[in-house]
């Protein structure tokens, strides 16, 4: 039995339906048993649980031979991360309770970084989870490709395309959320021993340069990337409604600074999907919408 969470969205749900092609038992961790009926429909085991209860978590895992892990993920945290160290003590407890022959969980690139900024959260489950004796996982993907999901309508409407990522011709390491499913669910059918790091990047890296030819290519007119001044983000994420913007803004300043990367002396591995072929889906998906 292969337990995961995070199953309704697009990395967990990647993982799910490559496990269920492989013809293996899976087990859906949702929130409540409407989200899962979709999936016990499609033949898995469903399991009702909150990441941060402990008891319905041990009652999740319980008998599976690999656990995923997906911090549900917090863009606005408030300081100090509460939410994500309720939810990482919660998972620690429940492996402890029933431990399975392995975990792997989902980090991401710069979660070794000691600066503040958003990605420590992921670096407190690593430093939890790595305490436990089981084979432990940690796959650290790049930026998602996925993300540039915003960057549709203003490109689309106005052939701009708004950066935070700067310079706007500095490439950072970005990955496709099918590609990392892939590799999560290929990892969960490896044995090793103790702890390890993967390091995820897609098949090139990418700057907002990149993105905006992507998107050029995809709209069929003219896109550019326009830098986003560093003294209008806090403006800009607060109008958004965030209240505590600050650690989004350091976690950009690391990537822009290049303090948020692979540290490149754990595993590597490379996905296989272009910025252009997401890129196309997400323009598809918004003209269907």
């Amino acid at each position: 039995m292969y337990a995961i969470t995070g199953i309704t969205g697009q990395v967990g749900g990647a993982v799910g339906r490559i496990l269920l092609q492989a013809g293996l038992p899976v087990r859906a961790v949702v929130r409540d048993a409407a989200k899962g009926q979709a999936w016990q429909a499609a033949g898995c085991d469903v399991a009702i649980a909150t990441m941060d209860d402990a008891i319905a978590l041990t009652t999740a895992f319980r008998g599976a031979e690999a656990v995923f892990v997906l911090l549900p993920p917090v863009f606005d945290p408030a300081p100090g991360y509460p939410e994500s160290r309720a939810v990482v003590d919660a998972v620690h407890a429940a492996l402890l309770a029933t431990p399975p022959q392995r975990v792997v969980a989902l980090s991401t690139i710069g979660a070794q970084a000691t600066q503040p900024n958003l990605l420590n959260q992921l670096g407190l489950m690593e430093r939890a989870l790595g305490t436990l004796d089981l084979p432990v996982a940690f796959l650290r993907p790049g930026w998602f490709m996925e993300n540039s999901a915003w960057d549709v309508a203003p490109a689309r409407d106005h052939g701009e395309l708004p950066s935070f990522l700067q310079p706007t011709d500095r490439a950072i390491p970005m990955v496709a959320t099918a590609d990392v499913g892939r590799v999560a669910a290929e990892l969960l059918q490896e044995r090793w021993d103790g702890m390890r790091v993967v390091e995820l990047s897609g098949p090139a890296s990418v700057s907002p340069d990149d993105l905006a030819a992507a998107f050029r290519a995809a709209l069929a007119h003219p896109v550019h990337a326009q830098p986003i001044p560093r003294s209008a983000w806090e403006a800009r994420f607060r109008a958004m409604g965030m209240q505590h913007p600050l650690s989004r803004m350091q976690m950009l300043d690391g990537f822009n600074e290049g303090w948020i990367a692979f540290e490149g002396t754990h595993e590597q591995r490379r996905g296989a999907v272009t910025i252009d072929t997401v890129v196309r889906g997400l323009v598809a998906q918004a003209s269907a919408a």
